[in-house]
């Protein structure tokens, strides 16, 4: 089963961002996409100028589903789209969900920039993230089943994102390597 968030929001920019929240371990013998082989997208989040919406996976079978929803939704997202690290996005996205999307903005200033950085030096709201930014959080309350806090979470990065996005702009993302 997936469980839904849908909330009516007005945004000033044009375009959608994404966010997505995972689970497993990164591949350090890989530099290219590979690294992202066993990571597993359990949340699949995006705000758009009039809507965020979020859908969670909260069990294996979910995840299949969420898998194919994504592979549904993704491709027909508003453009320009944009990601705070389109890598993970891109990668998760080409080895877990098997669609490859084109970022056309990155909204950090550096592939190793923290968001919690950004948030404070542009003194942005922390929109009640219970994690504060921090993702392995995240992760770990997806395993123990919290999913309502993970939730919030991943709502709180997308609104974050929109401010950062606004605030600052965004930039070309890096280059990505997508390697089967």
């Amino acid at each position: 089963m997936l469980k839904e968030y849908d909330e009516v929001i007005k945004s000033e920019f044009a375009g959608t961002i994404i966010d997505i929240e995972s689970v497993g371990n990164f591949d350090d013998r890989f530099a290219d996409s590979r690294k992202y082989n066993n990571i597993i997208q359990v949340i699949l989040g995006y705000i758009d100028k009039d809507h965020l919406h979020i859908y969670c996976a909260e069990n294996d079978e979910s995840i299949n589903a969420l898998k194919n929803l994504t592979n549904e939704i993704v491709p027909g997202l508003q453009k320009p789209l944009f990601a705070f690290n389109c890598e993970f996005e891109a990668c998760v996205f080409f080895h877990h969900v098997g669609i490859e999307i084109v970022f056309e903005g990155e909204l950090n200033n550096n592939k190793f920039e923290k968001k919690k950085d950004v948030i404070r030096c542009l003194n942005i709201s922390n929109y009640d993230d219970p994690f504060f930014d921090d993702g392995y959080k995240c992760l770990r309350e997806w395993q123990n089943k919290q999913f309502d806090l993970t939730i919030a979470h991943n709502r709180a990065c997308l609104l974050k994102e929109r401010d950062i996005l606004v605030k600052r702009g965004f930039r070309k993302p890096d280059r990505i390597v997508l390697v089967k």
